[in-house]
């Protein structure tokens, strides 16, 4: 349920904590006053001030991810992330974060495994009204990554971070001691088959090392995984797969999709790291 998340939310402005009003349309209204109304889409937008200089992922890039995944082809990598998340998420009480939401798919597979309250944030107010439709019981949130996250210090047994940039401060601030810190990234390779003709872009050289580098210090290494997926697309999958991305606020839709019209079943394969990382237990 939405209140079984509130505890764990921080307000904005004030850092004082939050209560949710008893009858929807629901609110969210801090010790100090400070109120923010829910969408009439079931998400919130805690964002104050100048908002954010983030690109958004626009209604049509939402849409193409929605489709893609729930077409099926991505649901081993749901799995994967929700069985990595479950050792942490069993017990009564217990939090996941999903930093980058987006529809919300991932987090609700996790939450279909485990009895946890669950907090998603994303940029995207497109992506959130989809993830608040298939979460329902989620608290969905308009919110940056490179803020400060409206959490308290040690609020969540996990955090979730597929395809999406990362705060690693943050990250190590609000998971309590022995949480888990999940991140999935493409591997090199990832849609070759079908990346330089639609333009997706590609994997950065060095990704892996940085993503070490950054979590110095802050975090324990733990479990890596490698998780390739043979996929067969047809022309639609292959456009939805490519605008769903970064590439798609570079891309003309109506072309990509002319341009793959005629395929049938193309193979590919996506080729994924799965990398967990855990908070120090106190004293360590």
């Amino acid at each position: 349920m939405l209140s079984d998340a509130v505890p764990s939310l921080r307000c904005p402005v004030c850092q004082g904590t939050f209560a949710l009003s008893p009858e929807a349309p629901f609110s969210l209204i801090c010790d100090a006053g400070h109120g923010f109304d829910a969408a009439k889409q079931g998400y919130f937008n805690l964002l104050t001030g100048k908002g954010t200089v983030f690109e958004a992922d626009t209604a049509e890039m939402v849409a193409a991810r929605n489709d893609f995944l729930a077409a099926g082809h991505y649901a081993p990598l749901a799995e994967a992330i929700a069985e990595l998340a479950a050792p942490v998420l069993s017990a009564p009480g217990s939090l996941v974060l999903d930093s980058g939401t987006g529809t919300g798919h991932y987090l609700r597979t996790v939450l279909d495994c485990t009895p946890a309250a669950a907090i998603g944030i994303d940029i995207s107010k497109f992506a959130l009204r989809r993830a608040a439709r298939l979460n329902p019981g989620a608290i969905n949130l308009v919110w940056d990554i490179w803020r400060p996250l409206p959490l308290a210090d040690r609020s969540a047994d996990a955090v979730i971070v597929v395809f999406a940039p990362r705060n690693p401060p943050e990250f190590a601030r609000v998971l309590r001691p022995g949480g888990r810190l999940i991140i999935v990234t493409p591997r090199t390779g990832h849609l070759a088959e079908i990346a330089e003709r639609t333009g997706m872009l590609g994997i950065e050289p060095g990704k892996d090392e940085r993503l070490a580098e950054s979590m110095q210090g802050l975090f324990v290494p733990g479990e890596s995984r490698q998780l390739d997926l043979d996929l067969v697309l047809n022309g639609r999958d292959i456009a939805d797969v490519a605008f769903m991305g970064p590439a798609g606020h570079h891309l003309e839709r109506s072309s990509l999709t002319a341009s793959t019209a005629a395929e049938s079943s193309v193979r590919a394969t996506a080729k994924f790291s799965l990398t967990v990382l855990t908070s120090p237990e106190s004293g360590s």
